[in-house]
This record gives structure tokens, C-alpha cells and sequence, in this order.
């Protein structure tokens, strides 16, 4: 028996094959995933030229999938707040985190609905990145010595709930709005949350009147 025909080189040759099929169910996830379209097994497949079937022998559900195609994908915050990492204005600094986010979820939306629709309906298998966290320790960071650690972790969670993509999906599918007004609402929100929590008594200016 010639070494091509032995079971050895069969059994090498099939596990390529298998190690082949899964890099391109990968690869075509991730490709899928970066042009903000609804992401789904079955488009998966298709682009990875196998049938629905193969796909799941390989990955039990959607978000295991998701979950390796996007590992690496997503910048660290000192990258993604280059532009004001030499501010020290938390507001300042929050708001480009924010912002940053949310245009991330609109980029990438069908993955996003994807993965929040798949922690809904299995939260004990959650896999979901958390981007947001990131963003927003590293926004706060300069403040981190200077305020009270219970403020400060009471503000994190705070902006947590409002730094997301659950509230750009409230605004846009439930209240309506356009994404562009819908992610300034949203950085409004949370740059007005940062701005009460460090410096509660502090008040704007009520400009009177001219007579």
C-alpha cells in the first residue's frame, strides 16, 4: 500500500479537509459580520459554499460561531479613543467612547443583533465581547485617583446601561429616530450622566433674558 493510500494518510487527509471546512465557515462569518447586514447560519453556510447541516456539525449554535469569528476583530480602547487620549476632560473623553461605540454597533449591526439576540435567549451562555467596558475604563481612567471609588464604580455602571447598543436599538426600532440622531441623544445622555456624577454641584449658567 503506497503512503497516499495508507489509512494514516487518509486519516490526515480528512482531517485537513475538516480543518479546511472550519476555517471557512470562519472566514465567511467574519466577512459576513463586517458588512452590517443580518447575520444567520444559513447565509453563513452558503458563503462557505457547505449546507446548513455541515455548518452546525462544526459549531452547535450562531453566537459559538460568532464568538471565534470576530476574536481579534475589535480595537482596544487607547486605539479606539486615539483622538482624546491626551484629554483629561472625562465628558470629553466619555463622549468619544460613546460615540465610538455606537458607530461600531451600526457598522457591524447584524452580528450585534445577533449576539444580543443569542445572550436573551441563553444568558448563561453568554458571549458577548463587551466592548462598551473597555471604553468606558478607559475613558474614566484619569479620573480614577480622584474621585470616590463608590461614585466612580456607581457611574460606570450607569454609563454601562446607556453606552450600549440595547439603547441605539431603543431609539431607532422602538422610538424612531434616525441612527445620526439617535447616537447624538445617546452621547448627549451620557455625557450629561458623566457631568452630574463628577460634579454634582456645579450648575450651568442660566443666561437671563435680554430686556
Amino acid at each position: 500500500m503506497s503512503p497516499q493510500t495508507s489509512p494514516a494518510s487518509g486519516m490526515t487527509g480528512r482531517a485537513n479537509q475538516k480543518l479546511r471546512t472550519r476555517r471557512a465557515i470562519v472566514q465567511a462569518a467574519a466577512e459576513l459580520s463586517r458588512t452590517g447586514r443580518d447575520v444567520t447560519m444559513t447565509e453563513i453556510a452558503a458563503s462557505a459554499l457547505v449546507s446548513e447541516a455541515t455548518a452546525y456539525r462544526y459549531f452547535p449554535d450562531l453566537v459559538s460561531l460568532l464568538q471565534e469569528a470576530i476574536a481579534g476583530q475589535l480595537p482596544g480602547p487607547g486605539e479606539a479613543l486615539t483622538g482624546v487620549e491626551h484629554s483629561t476632560d472625562p465628558v470629553e473623553r466619555v463622549a468619544a467612547a460613546t460615540e465610538f461605540l455606537l458607530r461600531h454597533v451600526l457598522a457591524r449591526q447584524g452580528v450585534v443583533r445577533a449576539m444580543i439576540a443569542g445572550t436573551i435567549a441563553r444568558p448563561e451562555r453568554s458571549a458577548r465581547p463587551g466592548l462598551r467596558f473597555g471604553l468606558i475604563d478607559h475613558a474614566l481612567a484619569p479620573q480614577a485617583e480622584t474621585i470616590d471609588p463608590a461614585a466612580l464604580e456607581q457611574l460606570k455602571r450607569g454609563l454601562a446601561v446607556v453606552v450600549s447598543a440595547e439603547a441605539l436599538f431603543n431609539l431607532t426600532d422602538l422610538y424612531g429616530l434616525d441612527p445620526e440622531d439617535a447616537i447624538a441623544s445617546v452621547v448627549a445622555t451620557a455625557t450629561s450622566l458623566t457631568r452630574a456624577a463628577l460634579d454634582p454641584v456645579t450648575k450651568d449658567p442660566v443666561t437671563k433674558p435680554s430686556r
